[in-house]
């Protein structure tokens, strides 16, 4: 008999996102609003700036990016569930944002747009999700995408050296229970340092007692 392998994890993410889409802020929204909107604010994305988000789920900082750039910018968002994706043009039909906004289908592992076309990336509860070995090729592909001096926002799971019991526990579920516990802590600034960013702020805050990093750096030349 043969078996068929598992489907590759990016596949898993799409189906399970697509089942979720739309509780999706009901679920998450009110313990991931605090850190996402510091995360903006730090970005400071200005009028005219050509934007990308990753891993934009049900829209909210999509509509909150399309106003900060104005008439004059453009936001792109990309998303490997389609249920997300529906969520948020429902959001953007009923209160049009200034901006033009493309919504795109596809793994962050291989963004669909040319070499250093945006100023900025925002990423907001979404890195944590890559399997480690492969952030450093997600974050690659950010810094093909970004202009030379172009920024990068990041709010993710954080991860010390020491990690607190709290952390700690939420390793172990993600462990045994990757399907229902499906992002893990990361080094968000030891990550970037790593890869062709330049670390510009680190902030940090708790969330149920896991330690969430807000980050800004922008791409070496």
């Amino acid at each position: 008999m043969t078996v068929e392998p598992p489907p590759p994890p990016w596949q898993q993410a799409r189906r399970f996102y697509d089942r979720i889409s739309r509780a999706y802020d009901l679920l998450a929204d009110a313990s991931e609003h605090d850190a996402r909107e510091r995360g903006l604010a730090l970005l400071d994305a200005r009028p005219g700036d050509r934007v990308l988000e990753i891993g934009f789920g049900t829209g909210q900082a999509i509509a909150a990016l399309a106003q900060a750039v104005g008439a004059r910018g453009r936001v792109t968002g990309l998303d490997v569930s389609e249920g997300m994706i529906a969520q948020t043009r429902q959001r953007l039909a009923s209160a049009p944002p200034p901006a033009a906004v493309h919504l795109l289908l596809g793994d962050v592992r291989a963004i669909p747009l040319a070499d250093a076309v945006v100023d900025a990336v925002f990423a907001s509860f979404t890195l944590e999700l890559i399997d480690p070995p492969g952030i450093p090729d997600v974050l690659a592909e950010i810094a093909r995408v970004l202009r030379p001096g172009g920024r990068v926002g990041l709010v993710a799971l954080s991860l010390h050296d020491r990690p607190n019991t709290i952390t700690r526990l939420y390793q172990w579920l993600h462990q045994h229970f990757p399907h229902f516990v499906d992002c893990q802590p990361i080094r968000v600034g030891e990550l970037l340092r790593q890869g062709r960013f330049a670390l510009e702020d680190q902030q940090e805050l708790s969330l149920w007692g896991l330690p969430v990093a807000i980050a800004t750096a922008r791409r070496s030349p």
